[in-house]
């Protein structure tokens, strides 16, 4: 008897698998990375994605907001105080027909003589027309070169458009929202980088090297967990010299803010690393001779970048708020310097609020904000889990 010649084995990539189903055709598997896997599932939240839209949006007014607003943050016209916001109209229908062009209404002044308060009127013989890419005043467009281009404005510069009235000093609400995007999205970065590197890295060194280290910055934490946070953010901003100007006060806030919001995120990555140095991965990592900084870095790090995108992009609504509520309370940025806060200190007076309700729209900005990066955050921590996938 001969014996039997087992038949040839073929070789399968790593990548994909061929097994016969059960119509004799081949099936593909196919793996794909954890990024793609994560953005997969963060398409489908639609509450992230709208997040998203409006998150961009908003840091769009930010990188542009000297061409969007009509004026500067600054302009006023002693005139125009507590003027009503300008309805934006395309046609007007009058006895002659219809005259079609983007206008405004003036209005009329008045004054009380008895109590000095100022009203206005609509004057719908009064048509201010309005075009896109207006002349208006100059300004250096990201320090490179000066141009007086403005997304929209009056066909007269000397004519008024307020979109959305202005404040007690004639000041164009409208423009001074867009300028304070500025200042608030940005302060949100600026502060949450800095504590994503505080609480990555002391968290980390906590919980990988343990022992004495590990107590000591547990007891920091824990020391500024104990305190208020606002009398201690009014402690450290009330400590702030007078005479500092508005850029080195910006920037002291964020510290202040990145100070005291370092030590949720440094108890979670401390758990992380506390969880991880002892698994498989790690100790093949150890024998194979990587160094300490190689196996953070290269290996335990990046088992668990999903979990601080999530907590680095729900971070960021909290530092806008906190800044927010310094500024409210005249304890975080002062004007010149408009931010969202500051805009809404002219509105802690109830009868100014009474008769002029649009100086709370910087209030909507904010709430807009928070919700669309809290959406976001949502998104990215249900995405990053692979037991809702």
């Amino acid at each position: 008897m001969q014996a039997s010649i087992p038949p040839p084995v073929r070789d399968v990539p790593e990548s994909a698998a061929d097994t016969a189903g059960p119509g004799g055709a081949a099936a593909t598997t196919y793996t794909a990375k954890q990024s793609t896997l994560v953005w997969r599932a963060f398409k489908k939240h639609r509450l992230a994605m709208a997040g998203v839209a409006v998150t961009i949006a908003f840091y769009v007014v930010a990188l542009f907001a000297e061409f969007l607003a009509p004026y500067s943050a600054s302009r006023f016209d002693a005139e125009s105080t507590f003027a009503p916001p300008q309805l934006p109209q395309i046609v007007d229908i009058s006895d002659d027909g219809w005259d079609w062009g983007l206008h405004v209404n003036g209005y009329t002044s008045s004054m009380d003589q008895e109590t000095y308060a100022q009203t206005y009127e609509i004057d719908e013989s009064t048509k201010i027309p309005l075009r896109f890419f207006a002349k208006g005043e100059s300004y250096e467009f990201w320090g490179l070169f000066e141009t007086n281009i403005h997304l929209i404005g009056p066909a007269d510069p000397d004519q008024p458009m307020y979109l959305l009235g202005t404040d007690g000093n004639g000041r164009d609400l409208l423009s001074r929202i867009i300028h304070a995007t500025r200042v608030s999205m940005s302060i949100g970065l600026v502060g949450v980088t800095m504590t994503f590197v505080l609480g990555v890295v002391l968290g980390g060194i906590s919980g990988y090297v343990g022992g004495k280290t590990d107590l000591v910055i547990q007891r920091l934490v824990e020391f500024f967990m104990s305190i208020p946070t606002l009398p201690l953010w009014l402690g450290l901003a009330a400590a702030l010299p007078d005479q500092w100007g508005p850029l080195r006060r910006y920037f002291a806030i964020t510290v202040i803010l990145a100070i005291i919001g370092w030590t949720s995120l440094a108890r979670e990555t401390r758990g992380k690393f506390m969880s991880l140095r002892e698994e498989e991965f790690v100790t093949s990592a150890h024998l194979d001779g990587n160094s300490q900084p190689r196996v953070i870095f290269r290996h335990i790090l990046p088992s668990f970048t999903s979990h601080l995108i999530a907590s680095l992009s729900l971070s960021i609504p909290a530092m806008i708020l906190a800044e927010t509520a310094l500024s409210f309370l005249g304890m975080g940025l002062q004007a010149p310097v408009v931010s969202w806060g500051v805009l809404l200190q002219d509105a802690q007076d109830i009868r100014t609020v009474a008769t002029a309700a649009w100086l709370l729209l910087p209030g909507l900005a904010v709430v807009a904000a928070v919700l669309a990066l809290n959406f976001v955050g949502d998104g990215l921590r249900d995405a990053a889990d692979p037991y809702k996938r």
